[in-house]
């Protein structure tokens, strides 16, 4: 069975968002119509399947990845564009279940993938912030809490994470909402689809080929080997790599199975001119410690750039506006009035345990899924071990081992996550009352 699709206009074509109205329209891929041989074909042209790539051409090893819409068509190019060091589960949870030297080498590989992404940027300027830094604010009065967590995250994960006031932030995030909180200085955001645009064709300029509307519809064994076959055309290869996530259908029960499809939200304001300095002064990514979090970011044209969410329903159009426009308000409440220009969701593979699911599950089938919420540097992180174990037998891949195919509890998940979710808004809603009297 194909991997399903989102339709928008032409089967395949980006959903209307902020990337897709910036997107450089010159990064365009062909469609497999032939039967072609690859020591490696990926399965999948979100940020896992295209960091595999560029990872194996820069290994001497040029693949073939199979794309069923566009190149970061999915949550790839809909994301919140910020890039960090870490997964979705907390450093601290990490030390407890693996311990600490296994925790410090699990995230390492994302300290590494984040250097490794600005390297791949290079000079594209257009590719990223102008500003480096993403300040995460507490959106509880618990300062003490604040500091010990910068303390063990600078000590377990290597970085320099520095303590910011309330007052210091509030000096340039003016909402009464924020406590204390912490800048992650080597942080960056962005253009995500973009950049998976111009990874891509580093990967294509590499040696690789890339085939965009050719979703994969079945894959069997072929010798020693597999056969991949689209809509038309085939490809018979040594190695694969399935980096499908949220979006792998039916091509294999068990990573179908291992994860959850998540959608989260992002939206695009009107220009607010002058009237942004009322709310927002800073430079920086911002995000909070909330379960249900907001991430935001301004655009050079005055623009609120707003994300935040997560849920199993996937609203669209005036509704998801209206939806998050209520959340923006209820951080900077002095911008009622403004206008929403466009909103967006997308689909995020999520794991019960948190944390990406990267292995083999037979010699020469790979996978590497399950990034929602551990974002763009993670993700990176992912295609670069599966590059290096497929190249040169690199065993870091096996650091993940502890967090395997759990099942998601597929077709029930859905409820119980949705379920969990309204559970923690209440949490944070108690602890909020609770602290910020």
């Amino acid at each position: 069975m194909a991997i399903p699709y989102e339709h928008a206009g032409e089967r395949g074509e980006y959903i209307d968002s902020y990337y897709s109205r910036t997107l450089d329209v010159e990064n365009e891929f062909p469609e497999l119509t032939d039967q072609i041989t690859a020591p490696v074909c990926i399965i999948g042209g979100g940020m896992a399947g295209v960091a595999t790539a560029q990872g194996l051409v820069e290994r001497g090893i040029k693949p073939v990845l199979i794309e069923g819409n566009r190149i970061g068509w999915g949550a790839s190019g809909r994301n919140g564009s910020f890039c960090s060091a870490g997964y979705s589960l907390g450093a601290d949870k990490i030390v407890k279940k693996v311990g600490k030297q296994h925790a410090k080498e699990l995230l390492s590989l994302t300290t590494e993938a984040l250097a490794l992404i600005k390297k791949r940027i290079g000079d594209r300027k257009e590719l990223r912030g102008e500003t480096d830094g993403l300040l995460n604010v507490s959106w509880f009065d618990e300062r003490a809490a604040v500091e010990k967590n910068i303390e063990f995250m600078n000590d377990v994960m290597g970085v320099d994470y520095k303590f910011w006031s309330r007052e210091q932030i509030r000096g340039l995030y003016h909402s009464k909402r924020y406590y204390d909180g912490y800048l992650k200085g080597c942080g960056i955001q962005v253009h995500s689809l973009n950049y998976n645009c111009h990874a891509a064709k580093q990967a294509e300029d590499g040696g690789a080929r890339i085939f965009e509307k050719s979703p994969a519809v079945n894959i069997t064994k072929h010798g020693n080997g597999w056969k991949v076959t689209t809509e038309k055309g085939s490809i018979i290869a040594d190695q694969i790599v399935m980096c499908c996530s949220a979006y792998i259908g039916n091509l294999n029960f068990r990573l179908s199975t291992a994860t959850l499809p998540v959608a989260t939200y992002v939206l695009l304001t009107e220009p607010l001119g002058e009237r942004l300095k009322s709310a927002v002064e800073g430079p920086y990514g911002v995000s909070d410690n909330r379960f249900s979090s907001n991430y935001y970011r301004t655009l050079p044209d005055s623009r609120l750039f707003w994300g935040g969410r997560v849920s199993m329903f996937n609203p669209s159009g005036e509704k998801l506006k209206k939806i998050m426009m209520d959340d923006l308000l209820v951080v900077y409440p002095q911008l009622r009035g403004i206008k929403a220009d466009v909103a967006w969701g997308g689909l995020m593979g999520y794991p019960a345990h948190k944390m990406p699911q990267i292995g083999e599950l037979e010699p020469g089938f790979w996978y590497a899924q399950g990034f929602g919420g551990s974002g763009m540097t993670a993700t990176v992180a992912g295609g670069e071990v599966v590059s290096a174990a497929i190249a040169n037998g690199d065993e870091r891949y096996k650091l993940f081992e502890p967090y395997g195919l759990d099942y998601a509890g597929k077709p029930f998940g859905p409820i119980v996550a949705q379920t969990a979710y309204w559970l923690f808004q209440l949490q944070d809603a108690y602890k909020a009352w609770r602290l910020n009297k």
